[in-house]
C-alpha cells in the first residue's frame, strides 16, 4: 500500500487525493499495453505485480578456439572469419559435459546472485536446442541437480531465441501470480553439432550458458516482452534430423546446422528493426529511454545495423561475440550477465534485449534492471 492508505505504488498523496483506480488502470493500459490485467487488479483493489531481475549468472567451458585453430581444421582464415561476423575465438564443452552442466553452473551463479537457493525456486524455463537427451527435460535434470524439485521445471525450443520466449514464458507465470521465483536459464552445446566440413557454419558457434532469477515485485521490472515465429522460412536456418524425421547412416547422423547465410542476414536485420520499433510502442518509450541494448550475438554487423536503427552508440551496446561466437540461446543471459558484472549495467537503467533464430523466431523483452 502507499502512504496514507494509497494503492498506488510510491503515492505521497493523502487519503482521496490520489487517482482513481479506473485511472490508474487506464495509464497503465496506455504505457504497459496491460489493460485486462491492469482492469482486474485495480478492480480488486491490489497492486499490479511484475517480474524483476534478482540476480545474473553466465558460465562458459574452459576450451578456447581460436580462428587460428579452425585454421588448421576447415579451409578458413581468420581474416574471413572476422570480417563477416566480427567472431575472434569461442568455447567448445569438453568431453563428456553437457547441456545441463552448463546450465547448472550459470544457474547457480544466478542464485548466488539473488541470495536464494535452488529450494526457493517455483518455476524453471529453460531454452534449448540441445538437450541432454530427449526426455526428460534438461530442465527437469537441471531442477534435481538444484534440489528445486517439485516446481513446475521445462524446455522451451526456439533456437537462438530460446532464453528470450523462455524470460517471456517466465515473465507471464509471475505476472499471473502462478510463481514468485522463476529461474530461467538459456543453455547451449552448439558445437556438437557442427559439421567441420561446413566452413560457413562451422566458425560461427560457441558452447555456453545463461541464467536469471526472476522474482515478483511491485516495481516494473521487465515492462513488456515480444515473442514471434515464422515456420515458412524453416530451410533459410535448420537442422535436418530429428526422431520423427529418422537418423541417417552418416557421421553424426546427419546432425547439423544448415544456412543460408546471406538471406538469414538480410531477414534479420529487417525483422529485428521491426520488433525494437514494436517493443518501444508497446511500452510507450522512445530510443532515447535506453540505456543499454543487449542483442543476440551472432553477427557483428547484424547487432551494428540493430545499433544504427535505435540511433544508438557501440558504446551502448554490450558486445560479446569476439569472445564467445554464437552460443544460441546462451548468448543473450551470457552478454547480460557479462554487463553486470562488469559494471555497465546498474540498477535501474532500461535495457532493450532481443533475439533472433531458425524457424525463423524472434523476440524481445525491455526492462527495468
Amino acid at each position: 500500500m502507499g502512504r496514507g492508505g494509497c494503492p498506488g505504488r510510491g503515492c505521497r498523496a493523502g487519503p482521496g487525493r490520489h487517482r482513481s483506480a479506473a485511472a490508474r488502470a487506464t495509464q497503465g493500459a496506455r504505457r504497459y499495453r496491460d489493460a485486462p490485467a491492469a482492469l482486474a487488479h485495480a478492480q480488486r483493489g491490489t497492486t499490479l505485480i511484475y517480474s524483476r531481475i534478482a540476480g545474473t549468472g553466465s558460465y562458459l567451458p574452459e576450451k578456447v578456439v581460436t580462428n587460428a585453430d579452425l585454421e588448421k581444421l576447415v579451409d578458413t582464415t581468420d581474416e574471413w572469419i572476422r570480417t563477416r561476423t566480427g567472431i575472434r575465438e569461442r568455447r567448445f564443452a569438453a568431453d563428456g559435459e553437457t547441456t545441463c552442466d552448463l546450465a547448472f553452473y550459470a544457474a547457480t551463479h544466478a542464485l548466488d546472485a539473488a541470495g536464494l537457493k535452488g529450494a526457493d525456486i517455483d518455476l524453471i524455463v529453460l531454452g534449448t536446442t540441445t538437450p541432454d537427451i530427449i526426455f526428460p527435460s534438461t530442465a527437469c535434470l537441471l531442477q534435481h541437480r538444484l534440489g528445486a524439485n517439485g516446481c513446475a521445471a521445462f524446455d522451451v525450443n526456439a533456437a537462438c531465441s530460446g532464453f528470450m520466449y523462455a524470460l517471456g514464458v517466465a515473465d507471464q507465470f509471475i505476472r499471473g501470480g502462478q510463481a514468485r521465483r522463476a529461474l530461467v536459464v538459456g543453455a547451449e552445446t552448439l558445437t556438437r553439432m557442427l559439421d567441420f566440413s561446413d566452413r560457413s557454419t562451422c566458425v560461427l558457434f560457441g558452447d555456453g550458458a545463461g541464467a536469471v532469477v526472476l522474482e515478483a515485485s511491485e516495481e516494473p521490472g521487465i515492462i513488456t516482452t515480444k515473442l514471434h515465429a515464422d515456420g515458412g522460412y524453416k530451410h533459410l536456418l535448420y537442422n535436418p534430423v530429428g526422431v520423427s524425421a529418422g537418423f541417417r547412416d552418416e557421421p553424426n547422423h546427419g546432425v547439423r546446422v544448415m544456412m543460408t547465410g546471406n538471406e538469414v542476414f538480410k531477414v534479420a536485420v529487417k525483422t529485428l528493426d521491426r520488433i525494437v520499433g514494436e517493443t518501444l510502442e508497446a511500452a510507450g518509450m522512445h530510443e532515447q529511454d535506453v540505456d543499454w541494448l543487449i542483442p543476440h550475438q551472432a553477427n557483428l554487423r547484424i547487432i551494428e545495423a540493430t545499433a544504427k536503427r535505435l540511433s544508438m552508440s557501440m558504446d551502448r551496446v554490450i558486445v560479446t561475440v569476439d569472445r564467445h561466437g554464437n552460443t544460441s540461446s546462451g548468448s543473450v543471459p551470457l552478454a547480460l550477465d557479462e554487463a553486470v558484472r562488469s559494471g555497465k549495467v546498474q540498477r535501474g537503467q532500461t535495457l532493450l534485449l532481443e533475439a533472433f533464430g531458425g524457424g525463423f523466431t524472434w523476440s524481445s523483452a525491455l526492462l527495468k534492471y
